[in-house]
């Protein structure tokens, strides 16, 4: 006992000391991985602004990589997530400063850098606080329901930009030259730059199969540094640190120069104007969004690897938080980063505190090998770059145009990658929202929004009637359409309901729609549902609504919405049930009442020979013996007749009134089964077996029965066989024609 008492003492501290050791090493790889990077894409922004801003973007890689490391994981919902710079900011911003050196709105002449670095400051710290909000108010869930296309398509065109960005690093061109010029122009390539790019791009691919004990991107940087080192053997200038434009050259540093720049820029925010505003929120609104969907979708990907299941607003909080303390100290913004965050699984990192060991990692080397950083070939870091952007671009994309029904979607891809490369980011993201409303729709009207629809001979209500008067109500029938409908009726459905229903219009008199399924209506199928009201009423029809949702999945009160916008009008030919067998039930009496005249109905009980199931005694002497059994009984309307869970034989002839059979629910609720009328019957099963009743019988209005015994009425039938052989037959039979009719109406409903 006392051996397993101690081992069991022990095994927290070993567990958490295998945490702990599993955190530390994925913190580093992780570190590996994020830090090269983050320099490239601090590198990609602010090189932008000039050669004297090489250093600048290399200082705002690695303090973000710094910032949002050591903050974002405190604070967020992703265990083993490893925040970091990443390639959706470095193009966004990118794009922001490129469009300010042009000349930002409202402006006359270009912006000068180092307004354009205050602007981008507040890009970051309004994107992080964006993120904070997004979280904070729940905006998790719903960024995960930007369709896929949209971001598929921005994340490819955030690739090709990182592409076409990098080309003039990746072949040396002088400063000024455009891109396609200096392509095109093979003399004014830098060799040694070309042969370290590709020299790195082979590094990185060729990587995992010698190695997956370290990181593609630092075996691809080491054989760049390599090769740039063997070719400075044969060429001695590349040695040249002070004007060698093939490398990052001196960064600078020391808490002393971060802690100036931050108070300049600090002092800088007196000089903005409210023109400013209108220059940085739509950067900073698409940065937060695509910044969060980047995170989540890294999320994802961690979970479906350690099945385990992230917060996401709580992660939005951590990331937003991470984003502003980056921004405030110089930093770039960043995301939770797809390949670090996987070599830190893979290396053992287990909590949040790998992240953070992540972040501190990146200070440490910041702090011990900063020097070492100015000989980091600008080559090799595009070459890095290109692989990135290779494999941000969505290339299975292509597979979209094997299909007609996903054509649509690689069309969306497209559009949102020209947009990106031909006009800018923020116009792809205008274009992404529009063509996710475009998806939206085109998902709405691609099913119908009828989810059934059939005519009133083929669908009766509850209330049971009689063979007469079911005969009328199926030669009547195409005066009525019962219709149940679906989703959401919007301007995008309305024209496809009207095409659905016109024909219905132009013929029935009774129109009943089911919104029971129905998601949301907006005014314009308001208005359309008025429509229908107007052209049914100049026919003398009526527009009937049942099971209108009190509160839709969105909130809406249907019922209320309806009222207000003049759709349930009192004085209109607007009915409003809450059953849809209450509605055919109401159809169903004004078509009797107009076919069917029986003004003495309501006022004179029926006599024991007018009763239906009893039409064939009249012609001999069986109705008499069958008198002496019934027993008369008045019911007041509300009145139970009989309960189920009651034992009973009593067979129940209705004189006069309707009587409710139903069944009891959980919590109070109940299930309408059946309706009977004057000169129908119920109650038929207890009198064949004698058994106990199964659901409630209630008068909906004051009745009168005849009630018969089954004990009483074995006697009669062993003194007059005849009246047994009749009773039975004709309850057999009533009871074939219920069921033949019910099995009618569900195979109409199913093949609906």
């Amino acid at each position: 006992m006392p051996a397993t008492s101690a081992n069991h003492t022990a095994s927290p501290a070993l567990t958490w000391s295998k945490d702990l050791a599993g955190d530390a090493w994925g913190g580093f790889a992780a570190m590996l991985v994020a830090l090269p990077s983050s320099i490239a894409y601090g590198i990609a922004i602010y090189a932008l602004l000039g050669a004297n801003y090489v250093g600048y973007g290399v200082r705002a890689g690695i303090l973000g990589a710094i910032a949002i490391g050591l903050t974002a994981p405190l604070l967020g919902g992703a265990p083993r997530l490893i925040s970091a710079p990443c390639a959706p900011a470095a193009a966004v911003l990118a794009a922001l400063v490129g469009e300010l050196m042009a000349g930002a709105p409202g402006t006359v002449a270009p912006l000068a850098p180092e307004r354009i670095v205050v602007l981008l400051t507040f890009v970051a710290l309004l994107s992080g606080a964006l993120q904070f909000l997004y979280g904070t108010i729940g905006g998790g869930r719903l960024i995960k329901y930007i369709p896929y296309p949209v971001v598929s398509g921005y994340l490819s065109g955030v690739g090709v930009l990182i592409f076409m960005s990098q080309v003039p690093k990746f072949l040396g061109l002088p400063k000024g030259v455009p891109t396609w010029t200096g392509v095109m122009s093979p003399q004014l390539w830098q060799w040694p730059a070309l042969i370290v790019g590709g020299v790195t791009i082979a590094g990185v691919l060729l990587a995992p199969k010698v190695t997956k004990a370290v990181p593609a991107a630092i075996l691809g940087l080491l054989c760049g540094l390599a090769a740039y080192f063997v070719l400075a053997w044969f060429q001695p200038a590349l040695l040249d640190l002070a004007h060698n434009k093939l490398v990052i050259g001196p960064v600078g540093g020391g808490a002393g120069l971060v802690f100036s720049e931050f108070a300049g820029r600090c002092s800088a925010v007196t000089a903005l104007h409210f023109t400013d505003l209108g220059v940085i929120i739509v950067p900073a609104l698409t940065l937060s969004v695509l910044l969060s969907v980047d995170t989540l979708k890294t999320c994802v990907v961690v979970d479906a690897l350690t099945r385990s299941r992230h917060n996401s607003n709580r992660e939005l909080i951590g990331q937003g938080a991470g984003n502003l303390a980056s921004a405030l100290i110089g930093g770039m913004p960043g995301s939770g980063t797809m390949g670090a965050t996987l070599v830190n699984v893979q290396s053992g990192g287990r909590t949040r505190l790998s992240g953070a060991i992540e972040g501190a990692c990146v200070l440490a080397v910041f702090l011990v090998f900063g020097n070492l950083i100015a000989w980091v070939p600008l080559g090799a870091l595009a070459g890095i770059l290109f692989v990135v952007a290779f494999r941000m671009f969505d290339w299975g994309s292509f597979a979209l145009l094997r299909q007609r029904s996903t054509a649509l979607d690689f069309i969306v891809i497209a559009a949102v990658i020209v947009v990106a490369v031909g006009v800018n980011l923020i116009a792809a993201a205008g274009a992404g929202l529009a063509l996710a409303i475009l998806l939206f729709i085109r998902e709405q009207i691609h099913g119908s929004v009828i989810r059934w629809k059939v005519s009133g001979e083929k669908i009766s209500s509850k209330q049971h009637r009689l063979p007469a008067e079911q005969a009328v109500l199926e030669k009547h029938g195409s005066l009525t359409t019962v219709c149940e409908l679906q989703g959401s009726l919007f301007f995008g459905t309305t024209d496809q309901l009207f095409t659905e229903l016109e024909p219905d219009l132009k013929r029935c008199r009774y129109l009943i729609l089911d919104m029971r399924r129905v998601h949301s209506v907006d005014f314009t199928a308001a208005h359309l549902l008025e429509q229908f009201e107007a052209m049914l009423t100049d026919r003398g029809g009526y527009l009937l609504f049942s099971r209108l949702p009190a509160i839709l999945p969105t909130g809406q009160n249907l019922q209320v919405y309806f009222d207000r916008v003049g759709v349930t009008k009192p004085q209109e030919n607007v009915r409003k049930f809450d059953t849809l067998d209450d509605a055919l039930q109401w159809v169903e009496d004004r078509i009797l009442a107009a076919e069917l005249p029986r003004p003495d109905a309501c006022d004179r009980p029926l006599s024991l020979a007018e009763i239906e199931l009893l039409r064939e005694f009249k012609a001999d002497q069986t109705l008499g013996a069958l008198a002496s059994c019934v027993v008369e009984r008045s019911c007041a309307a509300g009145q139970m007749i009989f309960q189920g869970g009651e034992v009973g034989d009593e067979l129940f002839l209705i004189r006069r009134g309707v009587v409710r059979i139903i069944l009891p629910l959980h919590g109070g609720n109940y299930h309408n089964l059946a309706s009977f009328g004057t000169g129908d019957f119920f109650g038929e099963v207890a009198f064949l077996d004698r058994g106990i009743r199964s659901a409630n019988a209630v008068a909906t209005t004051d009745t009168d029965l005849f009630v018969i015994s089954r004990a009483r009425f074995n006697e009669v039938s062993r003194e007059h066989p005849l009246v047994g052989v009749k009773v039975f037959a004709r309850i057999a039979r009533a009871l074939a024609l219920r069921l033949r009719r019910t099995d009618g109406e569900l195979r109409t409903l199913y093949e609906a």
